[in-house]
């Protein structure tokens, strides 16, 4: 019987986004996930996300019956790390990719802007507010994205994936809508856990691994003074972007099996 990784996505990008990921690491493990946190309205996006942090929570507790490894991206690694804080029984371990912990005085910083506004200037929030939503078909969506320099760097079956999973068909037209409420995208973006830091001052309860992109505007936002004192030895970096398990999303796999696979050798 395989090993369960239990993944969990950036936010914006349903999980199906990363099948071409799913797909290198499927020999090894079985693969679930939620296909868009944040849009079930038992869990609604609050501060510090506790609620998603629940949505994640119950959906392992109904769905495994022994521990499992947890996987998750930028917000997917933060809501991993969180759900075995708060349950470290149902975790293996945790590996984020390119979520590093916001601590010490960066989380005090952190708090203020919420408070007046700065970060949503200083995230994407501000640019999600007004996100385009439809397209008259999936070549016109595919042209779109495929034009942004972001977007250009991508694995083309990634990006593939995401115009048909994130942009789904939604008329026999032909029009795609976008599959991720961008309000729900803008409040994720503006309700950033800032206490996460402090809740790691001890440690983690279960082992950690990360994965750290090299040119990520969110790695050097944030530093990785706290990454690196909960991952210790369990650190890699990979070519690319914040956005790098698209843009090498096998070569992310790869990675992710090696963490893997030095935390159940411990």
């Amino acid at each position: 019987m395989k090993n369960v990784i239990h993944f969990s996505h950036a936010n914006g990008f349903p999980a199906s986004t990363y099948r071409t990921f799913f797909a290198e690491l499927g020999d090894s493990y079985e693969l679930r996930h939620i296909e868009r946190v944040g849009h079930d309205a038992r869990f609604p996006v609050t501060r510090d996300w506790p609620h998603l942090v629940d949505e994640l929570i119950e959906d392992i507790e109904r769905s495994y019956e022994q521990p499992v490894w947890l996987v998750g991206h930028s917000l997917g690694g933060y809501l991993s790390l969180m759900a075995a804080l708060r349950k470290p029984q149902w975790v293996r371990g945790v590996v984020m990719l390119d979520s590093p912990v916001i601590a010490g005085w960066r989380s005090g910083m952190l708090r203020v802007s919420q408070w007046t506004g700065l970060d949503e200037r200083l995230s994407p929030a501000a640019a999600t507010r007004n996100r385009r939503t439809t397209w008259a078909s999936r070549d016109e969506a595919w042209r779109h994205f495929h034009s942004k320099p972001a977007f250009a760097r991508w694995d083309e079956r990634v990006l593939s994936d995401y115009v048909d999973f994130g942009i789904p068909q939604t008329s026999a037209e032909g029009t795609r809508t976008l599959a991720f409420d961008r309000r729900v995208e803008y409040l994720i973006y503006r309700t950033l856990p800032h206490t996460l830091g402090a809740r790691l001052a001890h440690g983690s309860p279960v082992p950690v691994g990360f994965i750290a992109g090299t040119h990520s505007k969110e790695v050097r936002q944030v530093g990785l003074a706290a990454t690196q004192r909960i991952a210790g030895e369990r650190f890699e970096w990979i070519e690319g972007s914040h956005l790098y398990p698209m843009e090498r999303p096998i070569e992310t796999a790869r990675a992710v099996q090696r963490l893997l696979f030095s935390m159940d050798n411990v």
